[in-house]
Protein backbone atom coordinates (compact mmCIF):
# COMPACT_ATOMS: atom_id res chain seq x y z
CA UNK A 1 0.00 0.00 0.00
CA UNK A 2 1.46 3.33 -1.05
CA UNK A 3 1.75 6.05 1.56
CA UNK A 4 -1.04 8.56 1.00
CA UNK A 5 -1.02 12.28 1.77
CA UNK A 6 -4.55 13.65 1.88
CA UNK A 7 -4.70 16.35 -0.82
CA UNK A 8 -7.03 18.35 1.42
CA UNK A 9 -4.11 18.82 3.82
CA UNK A 10 -1.81 20.25 1.15
CA UNK A 11 -1.97 24.07 1.37
CA UNK A 12 -3.44 25.93 -1.58
CA UNK A 13 -2.30 28.99 -3.51
CA UNK A 14 -4.86 31.38 -4.97
CA UNK A 15 -4.37 32.68 -8.51
CA UNK A 16 -5.59 36.16 -9.47
CA UNK A 17 -8.58 34.45 -11.08
CA UNK A 18 -9.66 33.22 -7.66
CA UNK A 19 -8.83 29.60 -8.49
CA UNK A 20 -7.06 27.73 -5.69
CA UNK A 21 -4.34 25.26 -6.68
CA UNK A 22 -1.89 23.03 -4.75
CA UNK A 23 1.23 24.69 -3.35
CA UNK A 24 3.44 21.99 -4.88
CA UNK A 25 3.41 20.02 -8.11
CA UNK A 26 5.38 17.25 -9.75
CA UNK A 27 7.63 18.14 -12.65
CA UNK A 28 7.95 15.68 -15.53
CA UNK A 29 11.20 16.76 -17.18
CA UNK A 30 13.36 13.70 -17.04
CA UNK A 31 14.10 13.10 -20.70
CA UNK A 32 17.87 13.48 -20.30
CA UNK A 33 18.06 10.94 -17.47
CA UNK A 34 14.95 8.76 -17.48
CA UNK A 35 12.76 7.03 -20.04
CA UNK A 36 9.19 8.19 -20.73
CA UNK A 37 7.97 4.98 -19.07
CA UNK A 38 9.93 5.77 -15.90
CA UNK A 39 8.56 9.31 -15.79
CA UNK A 40 4.97 8.24 -16.42
CA UNK A 41 5.22 5.51 -13.79
CA UNK A 42 6.32 8.15 -11.29
CA UNK A 43 3.31 10.28 -12.25
CA UNK A 44 1.01 7.32 -11.69
CA UNK A 45 2.52 6.67 -8.29
CA UNK A 46 2.35 10.36 -7.38
CA UNK A 47 -1.38 10.56 -8.16
CA UNK A 48 -2.01 7.63 -5.85
CA UNK A 49 0.14 9.24 -3.16
CA UNK A 50 -1.86 12.48 -3.22
CA UNK A 51 -0.28 14.76 -5.85
CA UNK A 52 -2.82 16.80 -7.75
CA UNK A 53 -0.66 19.17 -9.84
CA UNK A 54 1.56 18.06 -12.73
CA UNK A 55 3.84 20.16 -14.91
CA UNK A 56 4.27 18.74 -18.42
CA UNK A 57 5.68 19.98 -21.72
CA UNK A 58 5.50 18.86 -25.32
CA UNK A 59 9.28 18.94 -25.70
CA UNK A 60 9.82 16.50 -22.83
CA UNK A 61 8.79 13.71 -25.18
CA UNK A 62 6.62 11.83 -22.69
CA UNK A 63 3.14 13.36 -22.79
CA UNK A 64 1.52 10.40 -24.53
CA UNK A 65 2.82 7.99 -21.88
CA UNK A 66 1.71 10.34 -19.09
CA UNK A 67 -1.68 10.58 -20.79
CA UNK A 68 -2.11 6.82 -20.49
CA UNK A 69 -1.43 7.14 -16.77
CA UNK A 70 -3.97 9.94 -16.40
CA UNK A 71 -6.54 7.91 -18.35
CA UNK A 72 -5.99 4.86 -16.18
CA UNK A 73 -6.37 6.94 -13.00
CA UNK A 74 -9.63 8.40 -14.32
CA UNK A 75 -10.92 4.99 -15.40
CA UNK A 76 -10.11 3.42 -12.04
CA UNK A 77 -11.78 6.24 -10.16
CA UNK A 78 -8.58 7.24 -8.35
CA UNK A 79 -9.25 10.86 -9.32
CA UNK A 80 -11.60 12.79 -11.57
CA UNK A 81 -10.32 15.22 -14.18
CA UNK A 82 -11.49 18.16 -12.09
CA UNK A 83 -9.25 16.99 -9.22
CA UNK A 84 -6.05 17.52 -11.21
CA UNK A 85 -4.32 20.74 -12.20
CA UNK A 86 -2.45 19.87 -15.41
CA UNK A 87 0.04 22.25 -17.03
CA UNK A 88 1.87 22.04 -20.34
CA UNK A 89 3.79 24.30 -22.70
CA UNK A 90 4.11 25.28 -26.34
CA UNK A 91 7.63 24.59 -27.60
CA UNK A 92 9.70 27.09 -29.54
CA UNK A 93 9.06 25.59 -32.98
CA UNK A 94 5.26 25.95 -32.58
CA UNK A 95 4.92 29.66 -31.76
CA UNK A 96 2.98 30.17 -34.98
CA UNK A 97 0.81 27.08 -34.40
CA UNK A 98 -0.18 27.39 -30.77
CA UNK A 99 -3.65 25.84 -31.07
CA UNK A 100 -2.22 22.84 -32.91
CA UNK A 101 0.34 22.39 -30.14
CA UNK A 102 -2.29 22.73 -27.44
CA UNK A 103 -4.71 20.29 -29.05
CA UNK A 104 -1.94 17.71 -29.49
CA UNK A 105 -0.95 18.01 -25.82
CA UNK A 106 -4.58 17.69 -24.74
CA UNK A 107 -4.94 14.58 -26.92
CA UNK A 108 -1.65 13.08 -25.74
CA UNK A 109 -2.39 13.80 -22.08
CA UNK A 110 -6.04 12.65 -22.49
CA UNK A 111 -7.18 15.49 -20.27
CA UNK A 112 -9.97 17.31 -22.24
CA UNK A 113 -8.61 20.80 -21.46
CA UNK A 114 -5.48 22.38 -20.01
CA UNK A 115 -5.51 24.09 -16.63
CA UNK A 116 -2.41 26.14 -17.46
CA UNK A 117 -0.72 26.57 -20.83
CA UNK A 118 2.74 28.16 -20.85
CA UNK A 119 4.82 29.76 -23.54
CA UNK A 120 7.91 27.69 -22.75
CA UNK A 121 10.51 30.24 -23.88
CA UNK A 122 9.89 33.85 -24.93
CA UNK A 123 11.39 33.40 -28.39
CA UNK A 124 11.03 30.82 -31.18
CA UNK A 125 14.68 29.73 -30.99
CA UNK A 126 14.54 26.00 -31.56
CA UNK A 127 17.13 23.43 -30.58
CA UNK A 128 17.09 19.71 -31.30
CA UNK A 129 16.48 17.31 -28.40
CA UNK A 130 19.60 16.24 -26.48
CA UNK A 131 21.85 18.67 -28.37
CA UNK A 132 25.13 19.73 -26.77
CA UNK A 133 25.80 23.09 -25.19
CA UNK A 134 27.66 24.41 -28.24
CA UNK A 135 24.77 23.76 -30.66
CA UNK A 136 23.40 26.86 -32.39
CA UNK A 137 20.47 27.29 -34.74
CA UNK A 138 21.19 29.85 -37.50
CA UNK A 139 17.52 30.89 -37.41
CA UNK A 140 17.68 31.96 -33.75
CA UNK A 141 17.07 35.64 -33.06
CA UNK A 142 16.71 38.06 -30.14
CA UNK A 143 13.47 38.54 -28.24
CA UNK A 144 10.83 40.48 -30.16
CA UNK A 145 7.85 41.90 -28.21
CA UNK A 146 5.80 41.84 -31.41
CA UNK A 147 6.55 38.17 -32.07
CA UNK A 148 5.87 37.23 -28.46
CA UNK A 149 2.53 39.03 -28.42
CA UNK A 150 1.54 37.29 -31.64
CA UNK A 151 2.08 33.97 -29.84
CA UNK A 152 0.37 35.22 -26.70
CA UNK A 153 -2.71 36.32 -28.67
CA UNK A 154 -3.10 32.74 -29.81
CA UNK A 155 -3.10 31.64 -26.15
CA UNK A 156 -5.79 34.21 -25.38
CA UNK A 157 -7.91 32.69 -28.15
CA UNK A 158 -7.49 29.27 -26.54
CA UNK A 159 -8.97 30.65 -23.31
CA UNK A 160 -11.93 31.99 -25.27
CA UNK A 161 -12.40 28.57 -26.93
CA UNK A 162 -12.31 26.76 -23.59
CA UNK A 163 -9.20 24.74 -24.44
CA UNK A 164 -7.17 26.29 -21.63
CA UNK A 165 -8.15 27.94 -18.35
CA UNK A 166 -5.03 29.94 -17.56
CA UNK A 167 -2.12 31.35 -19.56
CA UNK A 168 1.40 30.99 -18.26
CA UNK A 169 4.71 32.54 -19.23
CA UNK A 170 8.16 31.17 -18.56
CA UNK A 171 11.83 32.15 -18.54
CA UNK A 172 11.00 35.83 -18.71
CA UNK A 173 12.83 38.92 -17.46
CA UNK A 174 11.55 42.23 -16.12
CA UNK A 175 12.47 44.15 -19.31
CA UNK A 176 10.62 41.59 -21.43
CA UNK A 177 7.59 41.74 -19.13
CA UNK A 178 7.55 45.52 -19.21
CA UNK A 179 7.45 45.36 -23.00
CA UNK A 180 4.49 42.99 -23.28
CA UNK A 181 2.27 43.12 -20.17
CA UNK A 182 0.57 46.42 -21.09
CA UNK A 183 -0.60 44.90 -24.38
CA UNK A 184 -2.22 41.72 -23.03
CA UNK A 185 -5.99 41.28 -22.93
CA UNK A 186 -5.84 38.34 -20.51
CA UNK A 187 -3.10 38.58 -17.92
CA UNK A 188 -0.87 35.57 -17.29
CA UNK A 189 -1.72 33.66 -14.14
CA UNK A 190 1.75 32.27 -13.48
CA UNK A 191 5.38 32.47 -14.53
CA UNK A 192 7.70 29.48 -14.45
CA UNK A 193 11.22 30.45 -13.53
CA UNK A 194 14.34 28.91 -12.08
CA UNK A 195 14.16 29.27 -8.29
CA UNK A 196 16.26 27.62 -5.60
CA UNK A 197 18.10 28.81 -2.48
CA UNK A 198 21.24 29.88 -4.36
CA UNK A 199 19.24 31.53 -7.16
CA UNK A 200 16.33 33.41 -5.64
CA UNK A 201 15.69 36.04 -8.37
CA UNK A 202 14.27 38.39 -5.74
CA UNK A 203 13.66 41.38 -8.04
CA UNK A 204 11.81 39.31 -10.64
CA UNK A 205 9.96 37.43 -7.89
CA UNK A 206 8.77 40.70 -6.34
CA UNK A 207 7.82 42.10 -9.74
CA UNK A 208 5.64 39.09 -10.50
CA UNK A 209 3.93 39.17 -7.11
CA UNK A 210 3.24 42.89 -7.54
CA UNK A 211 1.50 42.08 -10.84
CA UNK A 212 -0.53 39.17 -9.39
CA UNK A 213 1.44 36.61 -11.40
CA UNK A 214 2.17 33.46 -9.39
CA UNK A 215 5.84 32.37 -9.43
CA UNK A 216 6.33 28.66 -10.13
CA UNK A 217 9.85 27.47 -9.42
CA UNK A 218 11.57 24.83 -11.49
CA UNK A 219 14.83 23.25 -10.32
CA UNK A 220 13.75 23.88 -6.70
CA UNK A 221 16.53 21.62 -5.38
CA UNK A 222 19.27 23.15 -7.51
CA UNK A 223 18.71 20.18 -9.85
CA UNK A 224 21.67 17.88 -9.16
CA UNK A 225 20.40 15.68 -12.01
CA UNK A 226 20.02 18.42 -14.62
CA UNK A 227 21.36 17.77 -18.16
CA UNK A 228 25.15 17.75 -18.41
CA UNK A 229 24.99 20.58 -20.97
CA UNK A 230 23.73 22.83 -18.15
CA UNK A 231 26.55 22.00 -15.74
CA UNK A 232 29.44 24.43 -15.27
CA UNK A 233 32.44 24.27 -12.90
CA UNK A 234 31.38 27.45 -11.11
CA UNK A 235 27.90 26.14 -10.23
CA UNK A 236 26.99 25.97 -6.54
CA UNK A 237 25.35 22.84 -5.11
CA UNK A 238 22.53 24.33 -3.03
CA UNK A 239 21.89 21.25 -0.94
CA UNK A 240 25.57 20.95 -0.02
CA UNK A 241 25.86 24.39 1.59
CA UNK A 242 26.57 24.29 5.34
CA UNK A 243 23.42 26.29 6.09
CA UNK A 244 21.11 23.87 4.29
CA UNK A 245 22.80 20.88 5.92
CA UNK A 246 22.54 22.42 9.39
CA UNK A 247 18.86 23.31 9.02
CA UNK A 248 18.13 19.85 7.63
CA UNK A 249 19.89 18.22 10.59
CA UNK A 250 17.81 20.31 12.99
CA UNK A 251 14.63 18.97 11.37
CA UNK A 252 15.92 15.43 10.89
CA UNK A 253 15.35 15.49 7.11
CA UNK A 254 17.28 15.68 3.84
CA UNK A 255 18.30 19.19 2.68
CA UNK A 256 15.97 18.71 -0.32
CA UNK A 257 13.01 18.84 2.07
CA UNK A 258 14.31 22.12 3.49
CA UNK A 259 14.58 23.62 -0.01
CA UNK A 260 10.94 22.76 -0.66
CA UNK A 261 9.74 24.09 2.68
CA UNK A 262 11.59 27.34 1.97
CA UNK A 263 9.97 27.57 -1.46
CA UNK A 264 6.50 27.02 -0.08
CA UNK A 265 6.89 29.50 2.78
CA UNK A 266 8.45 32.12 0.51
CA UNK A 267 5.43 31.98 -1.78
CA UNK A 268 6.48 30.14 -4.94
CA UNK A 269 5.10 26.80 -6.14
CA UNK A 270 7.95 24.29 -6.44
CA UNK A 271 7.69 21.50 -9.02
CA UNK A 272 10.31 18.90 -8.05
CA UNK A 273 10.69 15.61 -9.91
CA UNK A 274 11.72 12.17 -8.76
CA UNK A 275 11.04 8.66 -9.97
CA UNK A 276 11.46 7.28 -6.44
CA UNK A 277 8.31 6.96 -4.36
CA UNK A 278 10.08 7.62 -1.07
CA UNK A 279 11.40 10.91 -2.44
CA UNK A 280 8.24 12.24 -4.06
CA UNK A 281 6.13 11.32 -1.03
CA UNK A 282 8.65 13.11 1.17
CA UNK A 283 8.44 16.15 -1.13
CA UNK A 284 4.66 16.26 -0.74
CA UNK A 285 4.71 15.73 3.02
CA UNK A 286 7.16 18.62 3.32
CA UNK A 287 4.26 20.93 2.55
CA UNK A 288 2.08 19.67 5.39
CA UNK A 289 4.26 19.49 8.49
CA UNK A 290 7.12 20.99 10.53
CA UNK A 291 7.51 24.45 8.95
CA UNK A 292 10.77 26.38 9.02
CA UNK A 293 11.24 29.09 11.62
CA UNK A 294 11.59 32.75 10.70
CA UNK A 295 15.25 32.52 11.63
CA UNK A 296 15.76 29.56 9.30
CA UNK A 297 13.99 31.39 6.47
CA UNK A 298 16.27 34.37 7.08
CA UNK A 299 19.36 32.16 6.95
CA UNK A 300 18.31 30.69 3.62
CA UNK A 301 17.70 34.20 2.28
CA UNK A 302 21.45 34.82 2.70
CA UNK A 303 22.33 31.94 0.34
CA UNK A 304 21.70 33.95 -2.85
CA UNK A 305 24.70 33.37 -5.16
CA UNK A 306 23.16 34.40 -8.51
CA UNK A 307 23.69 30.74 -9.35
CA UNK A 308 21.71 30.36 -12.59
CA UNK A 309 21.86 26.73 -13.69
CA UNK A 310 19.74 26.83 -16.87
CA UNK A 311 21.78 29.31 -18.83
CA UNK A 312 20.16 28.72 -22.23
CA UNK A 313 23.28 28.75 -24.38
CA UNK A 314 21.57 26.72 -27.12
CA UNK A 315 19.12 29.60 -27.72
CA UNK A 316 21.76 32.21 -28.59
CA UNK A 317 21.58 34.02 -31.90
CA UNK A 318 24.31 35.10 -34.28
CA UNK A 319 25.98 38.19 -32.86
CA UNK A 320 25.13 37.47 -29.24
CA UNK A 321 28.03 37.61 -26.82
CA UNK A 322 27.18 34.77 -24.45
CA UNK A 323 24.29 33.37 -22.41
CA UNK A 324 24.09 36.50 -20.28
CA UNK A 325 22.50 38.25 -23.28
CA UNK A 326 19.42 36.03 -22.89
CA UNK A 327 18.62 37.38 -19.44
CA UNK A 328 18.71 41.18 -19.85
CA UNK A 329 20.94 41.55 -16.79
CA UNK A 330 21.66 45.24 -17.43
CA UNK A 331 17.99 46.15 -17.38
CA UNK A 332 17.26 46.24 -21.11
CA UNK A 333 16.41 43.73 -23.83
CA UNK A 334 19.61 42.68 -25.58
CA UNK A 335 19.32 42.70 -29.36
Amino acid sequence: MKEFVNPALVPKVKLYTGEEIPCVGMGTFGSDRFTPDEVSAAVGGAIRCGYRMFDCAACYGNEDQIGEVFHQAFEEGVVERKDLFIMTKVWNDMHDRVEESCRKSIADLQCEYMDMFFIHWPFPNYHAPHCDVDSRNPDSRPFSPEEFLKTYRQCEELVEKGLIRNIGISNMTIPKLEAVLPHMNIMPAACEMELHPCFQQQKLFDYLVAHNIQPIGFMPLGSPQRPERDMCPEDVADLQTPEMKEIAAAHGVHPAVIALKWARQRGQIPIPFSIHEMEYVSNLKAMTEDPLTEEEMSRIATLERNNRLVKGQVFLWEGANDWHDLWDEDGFIVK
